[in-house]
């Protein structure tokens, strides 16, 4: 699902990953979170948070791969927007954002969310979301965008509670290069090659 506005705005936008509670399920007891910007020692924790949420098996179709550069990338360009959860002295949660602006409009999208399971359904994605749509605000963005699979119901129900509204659905094509006769060519040749080195006998002095 993806959520746009009626404006022009670039297409090619980064998938959003999200993994939050449906908002049907009751909530469990309330616990107490502290919302704060993202900071060096929280890169490893929310990598690790990231790795043990955004899981091929559960997002197949994913166009955006996670791993650690996604973090330090955000934590360098957007640090502003790269926010943490904090509960019991651990990262529950985070949020990474950034600022897109395509004259006349500058719009805040959303890139990655995600809770630890421990703290689902204990309103910490409502945190980080009510809390990086503040700063947006403050900066002058005037849309905010998100994206996200379309299975994955709880992220639907979770942002259209939310309120955010208009989605479309994308199409992803994928295509295996392994099967391409370019591919096919390429290893012939290299294999080829390695024989040919290795048949290839010294010569006698």
């Amino acid at each position: 699902m993806s959520l746009h506005s009626d404006d022009p705005v670039d297409q090619n936008l980064a998938e959003l990953d999200t993994v939050v509670p449906t908002p049907e399920e009751e909530r469990t007891e309330p616990v107490n979170i502290l919302i704060r910007e993202m900071n060096i020692d929280d890169i490893a924790p929310v990598f690790h948070l990231g790795e043990a949420l955004f899981t091929s098996d559960l997002y197949p179709s994913l166009y955006r791969i996670w791993d650690e550069w996604e973090v330090i990338g955000f934590y360098n360009t957007d640090p502003e927007y790269c926010l943490v959860a904090e509960a019991d002295t651990q990262v529950a949660g985070f949020v990474l954002g950034t600022i897109i602006s395509k004259a006349p409009w500058v719009y805040g999208y959303i890139n990655w969310l995600g809770v630890h399971p421990d703290y689902q359904r204990r309103g910490v994605a409502d945190k980080l979301v009510d809390k990086l749509i503040e700063r947006m605000i403050e900066e002058g963005a005037r849309f905010m965008l998100v994206d996200t699979d379309p299975a994955n119901t709880a992220a639907v129900k979770f942002f259209t509670r939310k309120g955010f509204g208009n989605p479309r659905r994308h199409v992803f094509f994928s295509l295996n290069l392994t099967k391409h006769e370019i591919y096919g060519r390429l290893i012939a040749y290299e294999r080829d090659r390695s024989e040919r080195l290795t048949y290839r006998r010294p010569r006698r002095r």
